[in-house]
């Protein structure tokens, strides 16, 4: 196991700018994530943005040969959906995701849209899924333990009849893509590595409305739950803080979910 690297001043603050140059990503393709478009027509108008008005790199496009600049993952796509020709329609529910590099160092977020009308149990899945993120980036402090985060996620997911997905995690992120320490949705709190102030990590929970067995499909990359239910996921990257977490990829006027402080 690779050590975890604590991030500098310096490297924190490229950090801050390549987090929020991939919130940006997020915040320009909203309007255009609509019945009619497809995955290919947004990654592609995705790719244009990155490379030619941010002057970044889409770090997804040739990742250990995957082919696209962006992740679609479409209705019971956990993760890692390769963008293609098929259009989204009325009902569906999409993440995004998202990952630039600039100036060598990596900003890593996703969020999740509707298509027009849908269902019920897809928004209470979607909400849900934006709740265990909050609640798992409340835990993140100097001193306190990796498996304090993935607690928080597991309980409240699971308090609400949705499970969570075990085999995918969030990661240490910096000059690499992926690095120490893995993030896991679900454990034990008081357990896992201690955290300290500058570790930089992404907490991205993968939430289903069925159960949490996951397929690979035969193109290598794609995730979809064995039993073909709902899934949704959001992502943050955020650095340890000795107050807290600092949220690096923070959209324009996004809400956080408020957690309740027990009294």
């Amino acid at each position: 196991m690779m050590p975890i690297k604590i991030k500098t001043a310096e490297e924190i603050e490229k950090m801050r700018v390549a987090g929020r140059l991939a919130a940006e990503v997020l915040e320009m393709i909203t309007p255009q994530v609509q019945a009619g478009i497809t995955t290919n027509q947004l990654d592609q108008i995705c790719h244009d943005y990155i490379v030619n008005v941010q002057g970044a790199i889409p770090a997804p496009l040739n990742y250990h040969g995957f082919p696209k600049s962006i992740c679609t993952s479409v209705n019971h796509q956990i993760c890692h959906g390769i963008p293609n020709d098929k259009k989204l329609k009325e009902g569906d529910i999409v993440n995004v995701d998202i990952t630039i590099i600039k100036d060598g160092y990596h900003g890593d977020t996703s969020a999740m849209f509707t298509i027009g009308e849908t269902s019920i149990r897809a928004k209470r899945l979607i909400e849900i899924c934006y709740q265990c993120l909050w609640l798992g980036i409340a835990e993140v402090k100097a001193g306190k333990r990796l498996g304090d985060v993935g607690h928080a996620i597991q309980r409240h997911a699971e308090s609400l009849n949705c499970s969570v997905v075990q085999e995918y995690c969030g990661h240490g992120i910096g000059l690499a893509f992926h690095e120490e320490p893995q993030v896991l949705h679900y454990g034990s709190p008081n357990t896992g590595i201690l955290l300290e102030e500058g570790m930089i990590f992404t907490i991205e929970p993968m939430i289903n409305v069925g159960k949490r067995h996951i397929k690979l499909m035969p193109d290598g990359w794609t995730v979809v739950t064995k039993d073909h239910s709902l899934s949704a996921q959001w992502e943050h990257m955020v650095v340890v803080t000795a107050e807290g977490a600092e949220v690096l990829t923070l959209r324009n006027g996004e809400v956080p979910f408020q957690v309740q402080k027990k009294v």
